[in-house]
């Protein structure tokens, strides 16, 4: 897909989803401003091939929790590249919190990383898409906005309260041309340790769960958003692609697709 002399802020570059969305939009000739709290350093070789081909790259490293961040840097990408024409709000903090142990400040932590940082992104990409009457903003979310994680409760809060802002910013920002996604990504490689639960069995033997056998990649997230950015999904406003492979589907174990060898089905 062409996304030629479009506009793309990404955040949270630094992360295997983040990498993989500078090479998607870059690969489509886009021109990229990134926040990364490494200033770059852990999507070097990223940022440098985007660069090599031709692809203008602004690095900051910002706390987008905070509002005057989020202008700065939504107002760096309308004066330095020409307008912002794509939001990634790609932000995706996890920490083994319970309900009932949870302490406040963690609670906060997590919400302002990944549902407050959202809100003002999309606050301040909005104003600035709306002078021109056009404008994609894509949150990559999780399908633990709806399914519990067992080991996170504020995780999924916070991944569910992305999920009602962006239905409220399509339905609002959709009146100035700008539409709002999401995208409920589901198991990439080593989810089971990242969610591992002593409360529910859900990533146990997660890979034979998605109904092919096959998990999912940081390129798959990232070639959904560079469709959801592009104007072959122009259509699309307010909308949660989950893009888990079917994973949510399972319900019976023995019903579970077995690596070759394995038991039969």
């Amino acid at each position: 897909m062409n996304h030629s002399a479009q506009v793309v802020l990404i955040t949270d570059a630094d992360t295997p989803v983040g990498r993989a969305m500078i090479r998607r939009f870059s690969a489509g000739g886009a021109h990229l401003v990134l926040n990364s709290a490494s200033g770059g350093a852990e999507a070097a070789a990223d940022i440098a091939a985007a660069r090599a081909a031709g692809s203008n790259v602004i690095v900051a490293s910002l706390d987008l929790s905070v509002g005057a961040n989020a202008n700065q840097l939504v107002e760096t990408a309308e004066r330095e590249l020409g307008g912002l024409d794509v939001l990634v709000h790609n932000n995706d903090l996890l920490a083994p919190a319970s309900v009932e142990t949870c302490s406040e400040a963690l609670f906060q932590e997590v919400m302002h990383a990944n549902a407050k940082s959202a809100f003002l992104c999309a606050q301040a990409s909005g104003k600035a898409m709306a002078s021109r009457q056009s404008g994609c903003i894509v949150f990559v979310s999780s399908i633990h906005a709806e399914k519990p994680t067992g080991s996170s409760f504020v995780y999924s809060a916070s991944k569910g309260a992305v999920k009602m802002l962006a239905k409220e910013a399509a339905l609002e920002l959709g009146r100035h041309g700008i539409r709002v996604n999401t995208i409920e990504a589901g198991p990439v490689e080593g989810d089971d340790e990242r969610f591992h639960s002593r409360l529910t069995t859900l990533y146990h033997s997660y890979e034979t769960k998605v109904p092919s056998g096959q998990l999912g990649s940081a390129e798959d997230i990232a070639h959904a958003a560079g469709f959801l950015a592009s104007a072959e999904a122009r259509y699309l406003n307010g909308a949660d692609l989950r893009l888990d492979g079917g994973f949510l589907l399972h319900y019976m174990d023995h019903k579970m697709k077995r690596p070759k060898g394995g038991d039969s089905p």
